[in-house]
Formats: structure tokens, sequence, C-alpha cells
């Protein structure tokens, strides 16, 4: 490499943002996810002996998705191909299915597909990747935001094992900005900086566990502070909270925890003005408001649940209009849901319900679904004969008795209204139906 070769690659390599830089080239320098990457986890020795089947990683933004990819890709000898489900169609599939077969006939290799926002892909382009997966021909690796289970094709999530990646920790994301700070060959440890540990712990705290906002956030901080008389950049807390665009919490981790836990009791003990105030004094202090939003629409199912229903709608509502019309007008409408799931009557009966169908479909696994409730239409004589006896209940006015949980649940019941609000309406329907 000659002179002019070099400072090229050093202009091409500056020109790279600052999380692109430092994204981990192997897991040693990975960071975070320790539930699926430990030294004895699954994962990290399939990488280790280049024995990884096809694969989906699914997370949050900025968690290490891709980065796991990468690395599977530095540590294989086959071919490594990246798609985006965004603008590639079924040709493009087609394509790199016919190459990579080549490629296993010709010289034994196999292909690794990555493909980002792997929920963004239809049926068709789903199916023209299957035999390819079954043959071995393709190993498909995905990564999505999104839940596989709900986004995408059945047919594709059960032939790949699913690794959920989660929020990074602060302590995670700490690390890895410390190490960028240091860091002379790929981060800014060749500039003359000087950040305050402040601004370190605001930007960990406040980029929600995305690791690639916090390098983003890091670096605009740095490239963007004057140098002093002395060529020192000095990167205070003001330069983190202004490149991040959120203020520091004016009080401390302690006292924040202990506001959110006062406003949450607040809306289940239906204190508004409580809530009210918890709420807003710590948007004053700068927490985000979605957070709360967030809150607000699980309590509302949480505590008020069924004893009105509207709730919930009130609570998503005012979280859907925050996201619209953000501060401060979009306070009122978050206010309104606050003052609402509060003043609603409280019923926990969902959670209840919900806790004990969950035990029970975790312990009671195998006991086969009454036969008038099954899908006859592929199955056997036996199933279709069965499967007549199913009641119509519109042929009966809406309702008519008969069994629906397996033989040794049909006496189970889950979901016991109480006295409270709507819930009182349901109870006395379902004891019209003969039911507790």
């Amino acid at each position: 490499m000659d002179l002019f070769d070099f400072v090229k690659e050093e202009t091409s390599l500056k020109s790279v943002p600052l999380a692109e830089r430092m994204r981990a080239r192997t897991l040693s320098e990975f960071f975070g996810q320790e539930h699926i990457v430990s030294e004895t986890s699954l994962l990290r020795r399939a990488i280790k002996l280049d024995r990884l089947g096809s694969c989906i990683f699914w997370g949050p933004p900025g968690s290490g998705k891709t980065t796991l990819a990468n690395i599977i890709a530095n540590g294989t000898d086959g071919n490594f191909v990246k798609l985006n489900a965004v603008n590639a169609g079924v040709a493009d599939v087609k394509r790199i299915v016919d190459e990579a077969k080549m490629s296993k006939r010709m010289h034994g290799k196999k292909t690794y597909l990555l493909l980002d926002e792997c929920h963004r892909f239809n049926k068709t382009q789903s199916d023209s990747l299957l035999p390819s997966i079954e043959q071995g021909d393709i190993i498909f690796i995905g990564s999505t935001t999104e839940n596989p289970y709900a986004a995408m094709t059945p047919a594709i999530v059960s032939r790949c094992r699913v690794f959920e990646l989660k929020r990074l920790s602060f302590d995670n994301v700490k690390k890895a900005l410390l190490k960028a700070v240091s860091d002379k060959e790929r981060g800014l440890g060749n500039l003359n900086l000087n950040i305050a540990p402040e601004a370190i712990d605001h930007i960990a705290n406040v980029c929600a566990g995305d690791l690639r906002v916090a390098f983003n956030s890091l670096e605009l901080a740095a490239l963007t502070t004057d140098p002093d008389k002395d060529g020192v950049i000095n990167v205070t807390l003001k330069d983190a909270e202004e490149s991040i665009q959120q203020k520091q919490l004016s009080f401390d981790e302690q006292l924040y925890y202990d506001m959110l836990s006062a406003f949450c009791k607040s809306l289940r003990g239906s204190d508004s003005d409580a809530a009210l105030y918890y709420m807003h004094r710590l948007i004053s202090g700068g927490c985000d408001p979605l957070l709360l939003a967030r809150r607000l629409v699980v309590h509302s199912s949480e505590d008020v649940g069924m004893a009105d229903p509207m709730a919930l709608v009130v609570a998503t509502s005012a979280l859907t209009a925050y996201k619209e019309l953000g501060s401060p007008e979009g306070l009122i409408p978050l206010s309104n849901a606050v003052i609402y799931v509060c003043e609603a009557p409280k019923s926990n009966t969902t959670v209840v319900a919900m806790e004990g169908a969950q035990a029970d479909a975790k312990t009671v696994r195998d006991d086969p679904v009454p036969g008038h409730l099954k899908n006859a239409v592929y199955g056997s004589t036996e199933d279709k004969k069965e499967s007549s006896k199913y009641l119509y209940p519109h042929n009966y006015g809406g309702w008519v008795k008969q069994q629906y949980l397996p033989d040794t649940l049909k006496d189970r019941v889950y979901y016991k209204p109480t006295d409270n609000g709507f819930e009182a309406t349901v109870k006395k329907i379902r004891k019209d139906k003969g039911k507790a």
C-alpha cells in the first residue's frame, strides 16, 4: 500500500459512523446478550464449530442482531450474502438460491443468507426460500425487531431457531462507550478528548439500551464541541444532553424509581391527583412521557381490566396521540387518560385469569382438543363424524352450552368477574349461562 492508498483508507474510515466502526468483529468484542453468547451457550458453540443452522435474531434496535450475523460471517468459510427484505424481491432470492446451489455443487461451500427486516418478507418470497433451507443449500439468518411468531410466515419460523435479544443494560452500553472513547484504531482515541463521567452516564442511561443511538450521540457530541485553548475537546453533560436530545433527570436514580413506583401505585389506588402530580414531576425532571404512557396502557388492563374495558382504549389512544403531537399538546390527552384510568372501577381478574391459563398451558399440554371443535376439513372419517356434533351458536340465538376446554380442564374457571363496574354485567351474563 502506498501513501496515497493509506490516506484514502484513513479518510474513508473516518467517514463511516462510529456505530459502524465500533461494530464487534468477534464474540469477545460483543457487548451484552450474555444469555445467548456466554462461553457455554448453544449459539457460541455453534458459531465456533461453524455448525450454525438457520436462525432468527429477534430484538429491539441497537441490541446486536446484525453484529451477531456479521460475526457468524467472519467465522465461516462459506459464502455470505446480505439482503434487506424491504427492497428484495423474488428474483433476488432466486438468484441467490441458484448461486448457492452452484457453490455447494462445485466447491462444497454452504451459503449464509442474512435477511435484515425479515418480517417484511411476504409469503411468496418466503416460499421461494423454503426448499433451499430444507435441503441445506441456504443457511437462513433473519434479523427483525418484530415478534417472528406473529409477523413471519410460520413455515419459515418453524425451520429456524429463534434467538431473542434483550435491550442492553446501562453497564453494557457504558462499557461500549468507554471503549469507543479509548479505541485509537476504530474509535475516538486519536482525538484529544476529555468526556465528563456524567456525560457518559447520561448517554448510557437515556439511549434505552440502543447501542447505535449511544454511539451516534457520543460521536456527535465529540465532533461538534470546539477544543479549548490547549486543543482539548471537553464534552460536558450539557453537550451530551444536546447530542441525545434528552435532559438528565433532575433527581437521583433512587428517587426516579420511587416516583415511578408512586405513579403506578396511584393509578392502581384510584388517586388521580397523585398520579397526575407524579407523572408531571417525572416529565419536568426529564423522564420520557412515552415511558409513562406505556405504563398507563399496562395498568389500564392490569388494574382496571374488564371493570371498564374502555380504559385500554383511552390509554392506547393517549399513547398514539402523544406520539403524533409531542409536548406540550400531547400531555393533554395523556393527562386525560391518567384521570380516566384512576377514576375507573378496578379489577385484576384479567391478570388472574391469564396467569391461571398460562399455568395450565404449561402443565396440560398433551390433552387433545374436543372432537367437535377440531378442523375436520383434512381429518379422518372419524374426525368429520365428531366435527358434525359442533353446535353453531348463532343457530341458538348467539350462545349454546357445549364443551370447549379439553376433558381434563373442562370444569376449569380462569375468569371470575367481580361486582365492580362493567364486570357486574358480565357476571350476570355468565350466571345466566350457568358459568361461575
